[in-house]
């Protein structure tokens, strides 16, 4: 592994690539593009499979790996997984679609490099509002060039504000968080990147969601971590596990605040 030093020269190098083509393939079909569904029934649009396509031809020169995107057949993305330790670029091309083909302007290239498993490099993108979450293992994590997170944030859970997606909790913990909020106040943007990216930069205080998959969080975990964050799997299993289900998580910028946030989570999940 080279020193922190070139990671970040390395991370940056990389923002710069997806700022290029998000700017190519994605800014001009906003607000031209056609919804499509899948068969699972999520949406994508042509400016999805187009930036994918770029980002798989470019990704393998900036630094050797195969590319598991979103847009990919379960097989496929299994197969890379499996095979992918040595080097894996993880992409979501649009995190946020649903946002992306209403004209809502929060939504996000995601983009990490993982070695082991692990992520090394990261960067979250919104080309709408020109807001470059970025962080290499090690080296920390900046928006725009400022080191994260922005603010300090709130330091009990009765005054934090969460970011929390009510349709992937179960009935009981969302019963519980509508009835008797432990926080301040709620919000919920559509775009799993860019909230963990929120997180790590103090917009929000701690974070609950109850279905993400790895190309969700594999950039923004890495940007919370080197934020000072804290993050894991709602019940069994770990984040980083294989591209295959759906996990919940937790997670928060203030580790004492995490720890007082997961102990209320589970204790009604």
């Amino acid at each position: 592994m080279p020193h922190a030093a070139q990671r970040l020269a390395r991370a940056r190098a990389l923002e710069s690539m997806v700022r290029d083509i998000a700017r190519d393939e994605i800014l001009p079909r906003y607000l031209k593009s056609a919804r499509n569904r899948k068969p699972d029934g999520s949406l994508f649009t042509e400016a999805d499979l187009a930036s994918q396509r770029r980002f798989t031809e470019a990704l393998p020169h900036f630094l050797p790996g195969a590319v598991l995107g979103e847009e990919m057949t379960p097989p496929e993305q299994a197969h890379l997984w499996n095979e992918g330790r040595s080097g894996l670029w993880c992409i979501d091309p649009i995190d946020g679609t649903t946002n992306f083909a209403n004209g809502i302007p929060l939504f996000a290239v995601s983009i990490a490099y993982l070695i082991n498993h692990e992520p090394v490099l990261g960067v979250v993108y919104n080309p709408i509002t020109d807001e470059s979450f970025y962080a290499a293992r090690g080296a920390g994590a900046f928006l725009n060039g400022t080191e994260l997170p922005l603010r300090q944030g709130a330091s009990s859970l009765r005054d934090a504000i969460a970011g929390v997606d009510f349709k992937r909790i179960s009935h009981h913990l969302g019963d519980e968080l509508a009835v008797r909020p432990p926080y301040y106040s709620q919000r919920n943007f559509g775009s799993s990147a860019l909230e963990w990216c929120f997180v790590a930069a103090g917009r929000l205080d701690v974070y609950l969601h109850g279905g993400q998959m790895l190309w969700d969080y594999a950039a923004g975990r890495l940007i919370l971590d080197e934020a000072g964050g804290q993050a894991e799997a709602l019940g069994h299993g770990t984040l980083m596990s294989g591209p295959a289900v759906k996990r919940g998580v937790i997670a928060a910028v203030n580790p004492s605040l995490f720890a007082e946030w997961a102990a209320w989570v589970k204790t009604r999940s």
